[in-house]
């Protein structure tokens, strides 16, 4: 008795998945509630797990979008011990061909018996011979025992014929050189489902919003000797790193009390505002970009943030991340600086009306009192849904950023 495997619901939006891949293959056994494939709606991974203990018999393949309800696969029962006794029999040679491959190894020996070293083999006499004549014993038929080449074989040899010259060419025109190139391959590689979904939202979200970027630039001195000061210490009382994304993310929280609009969203005819700061954080996962976000993290500290990066970071690395960990933000920070970015113009994470983009840090001569020195800069920028964000308001806000970044005490006092 076999049971179908279908797939799941996976979310109320969701109508098709891909798979993905299959962990297990065609005619593994699986035992009950062990995962058997991977499947990718275009939101996040799911496991697909067996329901019951059998042999796995796959139908759909590895790419193919499945919609919700359709069988991926059946599990049969018994079928992993039913295969046993037939390969047994095929491994068990029959007398026939037994006595096949007795000849084939009577004949095998016989042959090497025919085949010494001394066949083609000139005796010093005659390789001497052959030496003077420039004629190469290869070409030259033995006589003696086991057809060893002798010295009256090596008299009787005659040198080949030289080879004829060549007819010289005619004379041609001078050619164009011709460029020396490699191989010209293609590949071709069919859109992820979260590929293909990111790439409408991203259309959509510059055909439908009037997005705007304003830019500033940050000293990061002061978060910089904060951290090599009290990093170890740090580390050691919460067992996690201290890293910026902390620090930018506790400025963000804070400058969207003063401006609201900014972690506003545009539902139909009306404004959303929201008296919470869930902040999507950007991250580079193996099959794309996604967006986890950090709940209440206006009312979580430094320590707390940076727990929840790392765990949301892991979580994306291995495709873990579920559709409720991606929903739902205000706000979005993305962190092209750790590509080397000095510069870029981030794209609003619909529905968001707001996103920061850091940038990496580079030491550059500045102004500061008078005086230039060198100081590690950071240019960040804040693309802006102008509908509902006005100049005033997004400027504002970057320039609010800026000064609690450039004196991180603020962000211990909330002034």
């Amino acid at each position: 008795m076999s049971l179908e495997i279908k797939v799941p619901p996976v979310g109320e939006s969701i109508t098709e998945v891909t798979l993905a891949s299959w962990i297990k293959k065609d005619g593994d056994a699986v035992q009950m509630d062990e995962v058997i494939a991977e499947l990718e709606s275009d939101k996040a991974t799911f496991e697909l797990t067996a329901e019951k203990a059998g042999t796995l018999k796959t139908i759909a393949k590895e790419g193919d979008v499945l919609p919700i309800g359709s069988v991926v696969c059946t599990i049969e029962e018994g079928g992993a011990t039913a295969s046993a006794p037939a390969a047994t029999q095929a491994a068990t040679p029959t007398k026939e061909e037994a006595k096949e491959e007795e000849k084939l190894a009577l004949t095998t020996s016989t042959t090497s018996k025919q085949s010494t070293y001394a066949s083609g083999t000139p005796s010093p006499a005659a390789a001497k011979i052959l030496a003077e004549k420039g004629i190469d014993p290869a070409s030259v038929s033995g006589n003696g025992v086991a057809g060893r080449i002798t010295k009256e074989d090596a008299l009787n040899a005659q040198s080949a014929p030289a080879a004829a010259p060549a007819p010289k060419a005619a004379p041609v025109a001078a050619a164009v050189p011709v460029a020396q190139t490699g191989e010209r391959t293609e590949k071709r590689e069919k859109m992820s489902s979260l590929r293909k979904t990111v790439a409408k939202r991203l259309v959509a979200v510059k055909n439908e919003t009037a997005m705007l970027t304003t830019f500033n630039e940050v000293d990061m001195a002061p978060i910089m000797e904060l951290r090599a000061k009290y990093k170890d210490k740090f580390k050691e009382k919460h067992g996690v790193g201290l890293g910026f994304m902390s620090f930018f993310t506790k400025a963000v929280t804070e400058a969207l009390k003063d401006w609201p609009s900014v972690g506003a969203r545009i539902e139909g005819e009306e404004v959303v505002f929201s008296n919470y700061a869930d902040i999507s954080i950007a991250v580079s996962a193996p099959k794309g970009l996604v967006v986890p976000v950090i709940r209440n993290a206006e009312s979580l500290s430094l320590a707390g943030i940076e727990k929840a990066v790392a765990a949301l970071a892991v979580k994306a690395r291995d495709n873990k991340l579920s559709l409720e960990e991606m929903t739902g933000g205000t706000f979005t920070i993305t962190n092209g600086g750790v590509f080397g970015s000095m510069l870029s113009t981030p794209i609003i994470n619909s529905p968001q009306s707001a996103i920061l983009g850091m940038h990496n840090i580079i030491e550059r001569p500045v102004a500061v009192n008078g005086q230039v020195v060198i100081r590690p800069m950071m240019y960040v920028a804040l693309s802006y849904d102008h509908r509902i964000i006005d100049g005033r308001e997004s400027v504002s806000f970057l320039v609010r950023v800026k000064q609690l970044l450039e004196d991180p005490s603020r962000l211990l006092l909330g002034v």
